[in-house]
């Protein structure tokens, strides 16, 4: 699947380890994987990444979150947007500062709301080509210029405009920049 960062097509380093195996170079685990060789893989050499199941709440693992380079949030399905509450609770209230994956159904009319909750990177749907998930991204960064809800993402909200107040620098491109 191509690897949406930064609004463009990248090369991922990363590889799911498969169960079982020995890891080397830079993998992404399951929370079960994890939970069961946590030992062998804090003593792996290269970089470690998770992959959270929409029903795994990073809580389970707040204690541990320092030791993963990159979180893999799961949506299964459109209506399920637990990922969204995760990827929130991992910068603001966690501090994650890694890498931040959408994976499974990630749709072009969600990257704008999944960047505004943290997400940095998107696995995209393997049928859309690169030049087609790169051309929905920059749609999809721009298509919105006002929110009413508050996030970590910088952006002031509507209220904050209209008083004239908020955490960014006025006149600063919104377009994928986190800023308004």
């Amino acid at each position: 699947m191509p690897l949406l960062k930064n609004g463009e097509i990248v090369a991922d380093p990363w590889t799911a380890l498969p169960e079982g195996a020995a890891p080397k170079g830079d993998v992404i685990v399951s929370l079960e994987q994890w939970q069961a060789d946590r030992e062998i893989l804090r003593a792996h050499n290269g970089r470690l990444g998770l992959r959270l199941k929409s029903d795994q709440s990073p809580a389970e693992l707040a204690d541990d979150l320092d030791r993963f380079d990159l979180i893999a949030l799961e949506f299964p399905r459109f209506g399920d947007g637990r990922a969204y509450s995760y990827a929130r609770l991992l910068r603001e209230r966690y501090g994650f500062t890694g890498e931040l994956r959408a994976v499974g159904n990630v749709l072009r009319d969600q990257l704008l709301f999944m960047l505004r909750c943290g997400f940095d990177a998107f696995e995209i749907d393997g049928k859309a080509s690169g030049q087609d998930a790169v051309a929905a991204w920059q749609d999809a960064v721009t298509e919105i210029a006002v929110f009413y809800q508050p996030t970590g993402d910088g952006r002031r909200t509507a209220s904050a405009l209209r008083r004239g107040v908020g955490n960014v620098e006025k006149g600063k491109a919104a377009a994928g920049t986190g800023e308004a």
